[in-house]
């Protein structure tokens, strides 16, 4: 299962369409997802499950199950694939498409493009074809685990510059 989320805040059409027609061309994959706000005009998924919105713990499932994560270049979104090792495609939401106030999400996914196991998709057609790619992986793939809390080193440098 593959498991789409977009946050909470905000809707994602051009990523949400994206990962639909994908799946309407790919009836094997299995998608689960959380597309935020619909409202009276928003896109509505034909090809896959969706909710607008799952509780917390619901998410947490979702990317404990999921093969698969693709989501916005939220941080919470990629910090939690990586808290859970699952790999993460990731598309940044657009000012220009008016989908965020700005474009720091691009930022965020050219940050973490060096990581191992996130994938970044600068649009549309670069989503589908990471979704190919990685949509029919068997073996595992390298991932960069991040843990839940601070390393220490942090938190020492921390210490050390509030005490000086």
């Amino acid at each position: 299962m593959m498991f789409l989320t977009v946050g909470n805040e905000l809707p994602f059409d051009r990523l949400v369409r994206a990962v639909d027609q994908w799946c309407g061309e790919n009836k094997q994959h299995m998608v689960f997802g959380q597309i935020g706000p619909v409202g009276v005009e928003g896109y509505k998924p034909a090809h896959f499950e969706w909710e607008e919105f799952v509780s917390p713990q619901v998410y947490q499932e979702k990317c404990n199950e999921a093969e698969l994560i693709i989501a916005h270049a939220g941080m919470g979104s990629i910090i939690t694939a990586l808290e859970v090792s699952r790999p993460i495609v990731i598309m940044a939401r657009l000012a220009a498409f008016k989908e965020h106030r700005n474009d720091h999400q691009v930022a965020t996914a050219d940050r973490f493009s060096r990581r191992k196991g996130v994938f970044v998709a600068k649009d549309e057609y670069g989503l589908t074809a990471l979704l190919d790619e990685q949509g029919g992986r068997n073996e595992n793939v390298s991932i960069e685990k991040v843990e839940p809390y601070a390393e220490e080193r942090l938190i020492q440098t921390i210490r050390d510059f509030i005490v000086s």
